[in-house]
């Protein structure tokens, strides 16, 4: 009995062996195939990676500029200064002067030394740069480092400050917690810094070293001069205190999260035992944090709490900042349903407000980030859509004049420099193609056309960052063909200083490859025109028919039909060599510069509307292309496109025969409060728009093969609704393909080999599932 036993364990062990083994071929089949590209190259040598430059801190001459260089001679970093014109060099701060130094003498008191300080000064290392900042009059410089990731960015860390006249080296709150402190800062007089730790807003004096606490009511529920989540990840607020121009005041924002619903995320990986983590998450329709603002006396630390009319957890203070040479501060509030957006002036010193303006959409409203002052700081800029197009307003300061600079029919994107004494605002638009972005310039007077400034040679996405008077730019540029590319240039003519990288090496191995590009292309569906692009299988034959795997993304936040480098695009370049055609299509609703009109189409129809249009899309581009085989359409997206690709599967069984959904929402109750009712308006008063764009309401209709995807960490769509979708598939007996990626967020990237192992399972479940001969 005992032997039957042992050859039975014996075969077991060789059959798990055996399938471990095939499961390792199998992964390695996908990277040793005639494939030009492999995933290999791709995702673990990063073998045709281009270079990403940091964009350059201007310096306030405006003809010089600061990066940052690794030291040759003993690591670390210097900090080093360019002239525009010329290129000359100088180092500004040496790596040298970045290591600490600790005096530990009979006469010092060795205990006060923080870990941290104790590490740096053994190895004798300079500190790392993760980010610097200038005091206004560039005598201290402020060092950001050993810094650890909050969400989805490393808020937290070490600061440290360089005297440039004495060359001293200290770290703020020294005696504190190592990589605690976040969002320190210099007044306007240089001589304090502000920073959070602990949820409580503090002070040091730069001369004495004393610390004042500023808040003491800061604990797990009270949140001061930061945010809770949803504020962060959707209102894009991360540092919530603002210094008054005079240094006597901060002003600040303070959350209440008791009430509001904690999500819980169970880890059982790290340790013998489940740990869990726990944080506000306020979920469609659930209390929100209570957020208030308040003005604190730097001297007295006494805080003023601003009335400011309203339910405090049924609207959102989007944002705060000083109005330049004055005590007073423009606050922009959001209600919950955000299709009112009322601004108001805040005297920090009398503690009075005055709603200068209130403006209103039938949809929603976004705030408004392009503010500029004006005319001795009285008028701002402002950008609405009021003529159907995102247009840029001069406001007065009391809001009852208005004048409109920017004209025509196209949308403004985004506002690089206002040059007050040229009179020019420049801006990113793209008035002929949504799906690329150009420079244009506009009269601050309003008078004349808008004029493009990037020349017509650099088609694709163009990005700038000017200098404050406008004469000098960094531009970058690339397109679906092209890598990134980097010069310093001079306007308005736009004339080449210098490059400063073009990655022609990068460029030059890809075309040796000889992949194929993109082809562009547009689906007219009669009310709508949409863009589309597409890549074709290599020895592409028209007189026979592929099958097509669509990507999308389908919601506001993002666009994929895009004339963009993206990385090399290297993942869909190398499906289409597996002998795929892949599409994309964007439909109405995405990120797109195409008018009030296509943006709030799909107010109160998110993930019905899209979809939609996304299957009319499909059959249309059936009837255009007569090589693609109607039998055998896949489709697969990432978040917002893992839910769409739901969607498809679910309502349109007979377009799509395959799909992957990475990361979705499935039940849009689930998702936040401010992204899900932007876009909704609340489950009490759409409850019908909410069903419709849920798609795990539609799981009946599940024809074709599917793929789950997600993982358990996810604190953005969390795992939570991907168990709801699969309990809903097995009670309607559809059978599915599933994988987890225990605690990887939502990006599934970390963990060794996760990303490999993400994209050699999905193409493995394309190769399985979507045939891809050509027939």
């Amino acid at each position: 009995m005992k032997n039957k036993i042992l050859i039975l364990v014996s075969l077991i062990i060789l059959a798990t062996n055996v399938n471990l083994k095939a499961q390792t071929a199998n992964i390695s089949s996908l990277n040793a195939n005639d494939s030009k590209l492999s995933l290999d190259d791709i995702y673990v040598t990063y073998k045709y990676r281009t270079k990403y430059l940091r964009t350059p801190a201007w310096m306030k001459d405006n003809k010089s500029y600061t990066a940052i260089e690794t030291n040759k001679e003993i690591g670390g970093t210097d900090i080093v200064k360019y002239d525009i014109r010329t290129g000359k060099r100088t180092i500004l701060v040496s790596a040298k002067l970045l290591i600490p130094k600790i005096n530990l003498d009979a006469s010092s008191d060795a205990t006060k030394c923080t870990t941290t300080d104790l590490r740096v000064a053994s190895e004798g290392k300079p500190l790392r740069i993760r980010s610097f900042y200038w005091s206004k009059d560039n005598t201290k410089l402020l060092i950001y480092t050993n810094t650890k990731r909050v969400w989805r960015s490393d808020t937290r860390g070490d600061y440290w400050v360089l005297d440039m006249n004495t060359k001293d080296l200290y770290q703020i709150g020294e005696d504190l917690d190592e990589s605690r402190l976040m969002y320190a800062k210099f007044n306007n007089q240089g001589n304090k810094i502000a920073f959070v730790y602990y949820n409580n807003i503090y002070v040091e004096d730069l001369a004495t070293k004393k610390i004042k606490a500023l808040t003491k009511d800061g604990n797990n529920f009270i949140v001061n001069g930061n945010f809770d989540w949803v504020y962060e990840e959707e209102l894009h607020l991360y540092d919530g205190f603002r210094w008054s121009p005079d240094g006597k005041t901060i002003a600040y924002w303070q959350s209440n999260t008791e009430g509001t619903g904690v999500f819980k995320i169970i880890n059982n990986v790290d340790s013998i035992y489940s740990t869990v983590k726990n944080f506000p998450y306020p979920k469609v329709g659930t209390t929100n944090s209570s957020v208030r603002m308040g003005a604190v006396n730097v001297e007295t630390a006494d805080t003023k709490w601003f009335d400011i009319p309203g339910d405090p957890r049924n609207n959102y203070l989007a944002r705060m900042d000083f109005i330049p040479n004055s005590n007073e501060i423009m606050v922009q509030q959001l209600n919950r349903l955000q299709n009112t957006n009322r601004v108001w002036i805040c005297d920090v010193n009398t503690m009075k407000i005055n709603n200068i303006i209130t403006y209103k959409d039938k949809a929603f409203v976004n705030c408004c980030d392009n503010i500029e002052w004006l005319n001795n700081y009285n008028a701002f800029t402002w950008t609405s859509e009021k003529d159907g197009w995102r247009h840029l307003y001069k406001v007065s300061r009391d809001g009852k004049s208005e004048e409109l600079i920017t004209k025509g029919d196209f949308d403004v994107i985004s506002i690089k420099c206002i040059d007050v004494k040229g009179g020019w605002v420049y801006y990113i638009a793209s008035p002929h193609n949504a799906c690329e972005k150009y420079l244009y310039k506009s009269r601050l007077n309003g008078k004349g056309k808008a004029e493009r400034v990037t020349p017509n040679n650099f088609k694709g996405q163009n990005n700038y960052e000017l200098t404050s008077n406008a004469k000098y730019a960094f531009h970058e540029w690339n397109n679906s063909t092209n890598p990134n590319f980097y010069e310093m240039i001079n306007l308005p003519k736009h004339k080449t200083i210098r490059v400063l990288e073009d990655n022609k090496k990068v460029k030059e191995e890809v075309a040796n490859i000889g992949l194929n590009n993109k082809e562009w292309f547009k689906v007219d569906l009669g009310y709508v025109s949409l863009d589309a692009w597409m890549i074709k299988p290599l020895n592409f034959d028209p007189n026979k028919k592929y099958p097509v795997i669509f990507y999308i993304y389908g919601e506001p936040w993002s666009s994929t039909v895009q004339n963009c480098w993206s990385g090399g695009d290297f993942w869909n370049k190398f499906l289409s060599e597996q002998g795929y055609i892949v599409m994309s299509v964007d439909p109405r609703g995405t990120n797109n510069p195409k008018g009030r009109e296509w943006r709030k189409s799909i107010y109160g129809k998110l993930g019905d509307v899209p979809p939609a249009d996304h299957a009319k899309a499909v059959l249309e581009i059936e009837k255009m292309y007569s090589y693609i085989d109607a039998t055998r359409i896949g489709i697969w997206g990432w978040s917002g496109g893992g839910s769409s690709t739901a969607h498809a599967m679910f309502k349109y069984p007979n377009i799509y025969s395959a799909g992957i959904s990475v990361a979705g929402v499935y039940l849009q109750k689930l998702y936040d409060t401010i992204y899900q009712e932007r876009y909704m308006g609340l489950p009490s008063t759409n409850a019908e728009g909410y069903r419709i764009g849920s798609p795990i309401n539609f799981v009946k209709g599940l024809k074709g093969k599917y793929m789950i995807v997600h993982g358990t960490g996810d604190d953005n769509v969390h795992y939570q609704g991907c168990e709801m979708l699969i309990n809903e598939l097995i009670k309607e007996g559809k059978f599915f393909d599933l994988m987890i990626y225990p605690m990887r967020t939502h990006g599934i990237r970390e963990g060794r080999g996760t990303t490999l192992h993400l994209y050699s399972r999905m193409t493995k479940f394309w190769l399985e599932n979507l045939p891809n001969d050509a027939r």
